[in-house]
């Protein structure tokens, strides 16, 4: 007769072994993934998309010395195969104009410093001063120490609209001379105001810009009864007027042969600065202030070598990338790499690195994720076994205990309907075993327990009494060879051995009768030796 394990019926063992549980390795692996996208979602936001391929720049009157370096621009720009559009202009007035208009086409302009308001710099940024724009005042008659002298005289202060009548005016304004008074402000310029100033037609010129090149300054220099203003009050001027600048012209700067002039003269200059918008790629920076240094940094009378570009800051703010070109030059990439490859190259480095930082750490707590998700599996039955087994101690009902097998063979149903990896298959047999461990202590009973511990203990102690020693003397152990007596079974009522055998030794027989069943042996045929024919 096959005993009892409390089962109402056989457990069938729908276990799946897998070599590897995807959903698992998905779980585990998602939120790297995910953590992974959103890293990658916000790079490509935040990165800069490819330089565009064309560029606009307002320049100056053709012909002019900001015309013919813009020109100059964009043969070097094109060695990048970047095309710049170049657009005349009145001059710097216009060129503030067209910058500040989002509606304009415009990405980047020569702008002399001091003509702009605070409210007409917002979202244009500077990429470095690229020269000096002197101002260089002549005039007839006895010399003139100071600009408020001119006042009632008729004076030639640039075309309307000019940078050059901006920053006369406001010199003039400085000194007490302003439009509609008694001095005349006519608006003449370059050759056009030298003529008329050797013709008599107007008492000073005011000159700056082309209007004051090298070659016109030397020959109105020569005119008898014309004189070239010192600028004595220069470094009141640049304290009051910051965008200005004091500068020599040199002794003999326009002869060197008869010494012309015979003395330095101090002038005043503001700077042009290389204007652009704040949406420039800081790719076509660097190109462009490449291009400023090429076309700008040779020595003139004014300035040394090298000199401009400059990140000289006064009406509009340099530019984060300008900051740093003038600070470290072109990165690596730029450096080695030609500029579309290295535009690529720097783009996908933004989306890369954020990926390495990211995945090489998750990527180790993943295998401990998985095996922990897998674990999870078998460890959170031990805690329903645990108050299983602590109820099987405590006296309660044949109802109670039979709810305590079915809560126990509600366990086994759902372990042994267990998806597990194959490395794991030793911690799910361990938990059957566990479950069959507890059965056969809940099969016994409170009592039964109790008893089958004092049968413990009784026998543990008549062990102890029937191993026999000698103390001699000597300290010398006699030999021991008395037979140990087998423990006589115990004889009160309501005691079954085949219980006690049960508490002390539950691992013995790791096969349930209904176990056995399913491999297809009975207790009676596992342990039966096998019967040969004589």
């Amino acid at each position: 007769m096959k005993p009892a394990t409390g089962r109402k019926r056989p457990p069938r063992l729908v276990a799946r072994f897998v070599a590897i549980s995807w959903r698992d390795l998905a779980v585990s692996f998602g939120p790297i993934l995910l953590l992974a996208a959103v890293a990658i979602w916000v790079a490509v936001r935040l990165i800069q998309p490819a330089p565009p391929s064309t560029l606009t720049i307002t320049a100056g009157p053709e012909g002019s010395t900001f015309w013919n370096a813009a020109q100059k621009y964009k043969a070097i720009l094109a060695r990048n195969r970047i095309t710049l559009n170049v657009l005349a202009s009145e001059g710097s007035l216009q060129n503030l104009k067209r910058l500040s208009d989002p509606d304009s086409a415009v990405d980047v302009g020569f702008v002399q410093d001091g003509l702009a308001p605070a409210a007409a710099s917002k979202g244009l940024m500077s990429l470095g001063s690229v020269a000096y724009v002197p101002l260089a005042i002549f005039y007839h008659g006895p010399p003139v120490m100071w600009l408020s002298e001119f006042k009632g005289q008729r004076l030639a202060v640039g075309a309307e609209g000019s940078g050059t009548r901006e920053l006369a005016l406001t010199l003039l304004k400085a000194n007490g001379i302003v439009p509609g008074g008694a001095t005349k402000l006519l608006p003449l310029s370059g050759d056009e105001a030298a003529e008329a100033l050797i013709s008599g037609k107007v008492d000073a010129a005011f000159l700056a810009g082309d209007s004051a090149q090298q070659a016109v300054m030397g020959k109105l220099y020569r005119t008898p009864n014309v004189r070239f203003y010192d600028f004595t009050q220069a470094d009141a001027y640049t304290r009051r007027f910051p965008f200005l600048t004091q500068l020599k012209l040199p002794m003999g700067a326009f002869d060197l042969g008869k010494n012309l002039p015979s003395a330095s003269i101090n002038i005043v200059a503001p700077t042009a600065e290389l204007v652009a918008r704040d949406s420039l790629h800081p790719a076509l920076s660097d190109l462009l202030i490449e291009a400023a240094r090429e076309v700008h940094g040779r020595a003139t009378t004014l300035q040394r070598a090298g000199e401009f570009p400059a990140p000289l800051s006064h009406d509009f703010p340099i530019s984060d990338d300008a900051a740093r070109y003038y600070k470290s030059g072109k990165s690596f990439l730029y450096r080695t790499l030609p500029f579309w490859i290295a535009s690529l190259a720097d783009r996908l480095l933004v989306v890369v690195v954020p990926l390495i930082v990211l995945l090489v750490p998750a990527l180790r707590i993943v295998p401990g994720l998985y095996a922990w998700r897998v674990k999870s599996r078998i460890y959170r039955w031990y805690g329903a076994l645990i108050a299983i087994e602590r109820s099987a101690l405590s006296e309660h009902s044949a109802q109670e205990r039979a709810s305590l097998i079915e809560r126990l063979d509600a366990i086994e149903d759902s372990v042994n309907g267990l998806k597990m990896p194959l490395a794991y298959a030793d911690q799910f047999y361990v938990l059957r075993e566990h479950i069959g461990f507890v059965r056969r202590r809940l099969m016994l009973g409170r009592e039964d327990l109790r008893d089958a511990a004092d049968d413990a203990v009784d026998d543990e102690g008549d062990n102890q009494a029937d191993i026999p020693a000698n103390n001699q003397a000597d300290n010398q152990t006699v030999d021991r060879t008395q037979a140990k007596p087998a423990a006589a079974p115990d004889e009160r009522p309501g005691h079954r051995a085949d219980q006690t055998s049960a508490v002390h030794a539950p691992l013995a027989a790791p096969f349930t009768a209904h176990e056995a069943a399913e491999i297809g042996e009975t207790p009676d045929n596992a342990s039966k030796p096998d019967a040969r024919p004589d």
